[in-house]
């Protein structure tokens, strides 16, 4: 039996958008109110999965979210300036912004977490809470405070892969390069590709990128030379994420993308994207360098 593509959505909370209309139907309306954009295709099984458990999770949320649909066979530019590599992806715009996101079909009650979290729906459980005040801690500087509120966590929930992954990173951040890889070990085999776990490896994989880079003030008097010499430009920006200036990075890389989109191959943009999966979709530079990249790729 053929399997059949999802309708063409027609309700007032649902519908699906085209190239030529997602500012309209995305970045307008995200103004009023937070809007998901669900990129899929009619060959993805998962996306069949997905779109039905969204559509119904909107339903409930009563008017505070809406759906669009966009099929990246046939609209394939957006889903790539966003730097999707797998669908089903749901981004959510919120005042013309992406702010969060998932890769995957996640189950119901997940799907139905993340729609009432981006919609203001939800109160917190007492994990939730432990979760968002260690973030609150490693973000002031008292990694020893967030650590605990981390291993109070996984005491409770052993697989809880938020803090895995942010104890591997914190462990990243302190220079623990062995205790970063062996606290991703921990993650469970089922959930190694999720956006959590996908951040701490990538902002592993920049670690290890940063080590083989030449001296930060070298590249600056090269740039300084040459401000068109974008390969002393994108080895800067890895350099400056290895120190945390982490807006300065992106900056770097922006620059390059408005000089030459094609420079190796769309290379700064993808770096960009790395960096947002690597410092995660709330982190305040991921959500400012979204704003600029966006600002460069649909102005």
């Amino acid at each position: 039996m053929q399997e059949l593509t999802p309708a063409p959505a027609t309700d007032a909370l649902v519908r699906d958008a085209t190239t030529n209309s997602f500012r309209q139907d995305v970045i307008a309306e995200s103004m009023k109110q937070p809007v998901l954009v669900d990129f899929w295709a009619p060959w993805c099984g998962p996306c069949k999965q997905l779109t039905p458990i969204l559509e119904k999770a909107v339903a409930a949320a009563g008017g505070r979210v809406k759906l669009v649909k966009m099929n990246i066979d046939e609209h394939p530019s957006i889903a790539g300036q966003l730097g999707i590599q797998s669908i089903p992806a749901v981004f959510a715009f919120d005042r013309g912004q992406p702010v969060d996101g998932f890769m995957g079909a996640l189950p119901e009650s997940q799907v139905k977490a993340f729609i009432e979290r981006v919609a203001g729906l939800m109160g917190e459980s007492p994990i939730e809470a432990a979760l968002a005040e260690a973030a609150e801690r490693a973000a002031a500087g008292d990694a020893g405070g967030a650590a605990e509120l981390y291993a109070a966590v996984l005491a409770e929930e052993p697989e809880n892969i938020v803090a895995i992954a942010a104890l591997s990173k914190l462990h990243l951040e302190l220079g623990d390069l062995e205790g970063a890889r062996r606290f991703l070990d921990m993650a469970p085999p089922a959930k190694a590709t999720s956006p959590e776990i996908a951040g701490a490896r990538a902002a592993i994989e920049l670690a290890e990128q940063a080590g083989s880079l030449g001296d930060a003030v070298d590249l600056e008097r090269r740039l300084a030379a040459d401000p068109a010499d974008h390969q002393a430009r994108f080895d800067l920006a890895l350099a400056l994420n290895a120190r945390n200036q982490r807006e300065a990075a992106v900056d770097h890389l922006i620059e390059i993308v408005k000089r030459d989109r094609t420079w190796n191959e769309d290379g700064a943009r993808k770096q960009i994207v790395q960096f947002f999966e690597a410092w995660g979709p709330t982190e305040p530079a991921t959500v400012s360098g979204r704003k600029k990249l966006s600002s460069v790729l649909f102005r």
